[in-house]
């Protein structure tokens, strides 16, 4: 458990930024125990602003001072940052890296070390406390390790487990998910607009009625085509928007959109 233990967050922006601030809301971590490092000087008022704790310079003295190291880079900068913080680094510690098309096996050689590793892809929605974050562990790491993760990641949002040959599969659904949904939302707010409706009050009927409709989904775990069938009376006005959507293609359009994701995902990893 994260108890007693020190979490350096690598790269405190939009994402680390998020998590930090979930996990000091919710009490899972105290400020004392919370450090983090920024690339860019420009950064250092906003974290001390947001979290209340003044950045550490350079990587390794945060590594040397942290129990849980969580990577918030950018992919391209994975490989520099392991660099960075390697010579410091003791089995005794664990990586949890959030860079999207990175595996455990590439931080893992980029280290040298015995050193436990967690996979995290989160979304954006981390930001309202609302992500969907998929988890897996590298060959070093142990059910213990991967616990800390899930509370890690419990304060902004659900988690999964699940193993790393599916995530580029997670990448297209879920982290790229919302970019799909807001998609759909600013499509059907148009439709509103095209009624009369105005702009922000369409957008506000669209937004939450998704809202809720996903909520029902998950509670009621009822199958979505159940779900849907309860909305749809015979001779009524829904069936016959459904019907455009088969016609219009929506529903394989949805399904190849997400596997294109995925191809590109598996290209853009770094192994």
């Amino acid at each position: 458990m994260l108890a007693g233990k020190t979490l350096g967050i690598i790269g405190a922006g939009k994402l680390g930024e998020a998590i930090a601030l979930g996990l000091l809301n919710r009490g899972v971590v105290q400020r004392h125990s919370l450090l983090c490092s920024v690339k860019h000087e420009s950064s250092v008022a906003r974290v001390k602003a947001k979290l209340g704790i003044e950045p550490i310079f350079p990587n390794s003295a945060l590594a040397q001072r942290s129990d849980v190291i969580l990577l918030a880079v950018k992919p391209q900068n994975v490989e520099t940052v392991c660099a960075e913080i390697r010579d410091v680094l003791q089995p005794s510690q664990v990586i949890v890296s959030v860079a999207a098309s990175v595996t455990t096996s590439y931080i893992e050689e980029r280290l040298g070390k015995p050193i436990p590793v967690i996979r995290a892809m989160p979304n954006t929605p981390a930001i309202i406390n609302a992500a969907m974050t998929a988890l897996c562990k590298g060959k070093f790491a142990t059910p213990q390790h991967l616990d800390l993760a899930m509370q890690i990641f419990r304060a902004v949002g659900e988690v999964v487990e699940l193993d790393e040959a599916l995530f580029d599969g997670v990448t297209a659904l879920s982290a790229s998910g919302p970019a799909y949904i807001f998609v759909v939302i600013e499509a059907l707010a148009e439709a509103g607009v095209k009624l009369g409706i105005p702009r922000d009050i369409s957008t506000l009927l669209v937004s939450q009625t998704m809202l809720g409709a996903a909520k029902l989904a998950l509670e009621t775990k009822q199958h979505p085509a159940l779900l849907k069938d309860s909305v749809t009376t015979p001779a009524g006005c829904t069936i016959d928007g459904l019907l455009e959507l088969e016609d219009g293609g929506l529903r394989v359009t949805l399904i190849k959109a997400v596997v294109k994701a995925a191809e590109r995902a598996s290209e853009l990893v770094k192994k």
